[in-house]
């Protein structure tokens, strides 16, 4: 799979003599015309891509089916293609490690319109989680503002309003290929 982008956090200044853990993550792509299925979390202000972190020895796919179901009722998944890796080195601020080495390997799919009941997780639920269909440009301009503006955006922003504009570019490029 591709490497879209190795993105490393402000406050990180080298990775040299720190205490790194690797996190295996999915993220699903889910197009209809320009409207995308995203995840909208009212905590954080901002839209991201369904997805979370593979369990150990977990299948990348499963996994990617496994969150998309818990986190959006995603019905009849079905025609899964790789899309790209982004590669982010995060703060962690457990006594445990330093820096959280975040690997999220994106996969397009497709479902059906109606979506089932999610089944979120405790934090998913607080933090005001909720699967939403918007037009991708809406949300990719939601995010900006949030990034500008908010001081409630979480580390996570950036790697989802990257995402958001690289799918925006490609479904521009397809259309005009067409």
């Amino acid at each position: 799979m591709q490497l879209l982008k190795t993105h490393c956090h402000p406050d990180i200044d080298t990775l040299e003599g720190k205490s790194i853990f690797t996190r295996l993550a999915t993220r699903s792509i889910v197009l209809r015309d320009q409207f995308i299925l995203l995840m909208y979390t009212t905590r954080y202000e901002d839209y991201s891509l369904p997805g979370g972190g593979l369990d150990a020895g977990e299948d990348k796919v499963a996994g990617m089916i496994r969150e998309l179901t818990e986190e959006t009722g995603a019905q009849r998944i079905r025609n899964v293609k790789p899309f790209g890796i982004y590669e982010e080195y995060r703060p962690w601020y457990k006594p445990d490690y330093d820096i959280q080495h975040m690997i999220s390997y994106c996969y397009t799919c497709e479902v059906d319109e109606v979506l089932g009941p999610s089944k979120l997780e405790s934090y998913e639920i607080k933090n005001g989680m909720r699967a939403v269909w918007i037009d991708i440009h809406q949300a990719i301009k939601h995010n900006h503002k949030t990034m500008a503006s908010s001081d409630k955006k979480g580390m996570s922003i950036e790697r989802e309003t990257f995402l958001l504009t690289l799918i925006a570019s490609k479904i521009t490029d397809s259309r005009t290929n067409i």
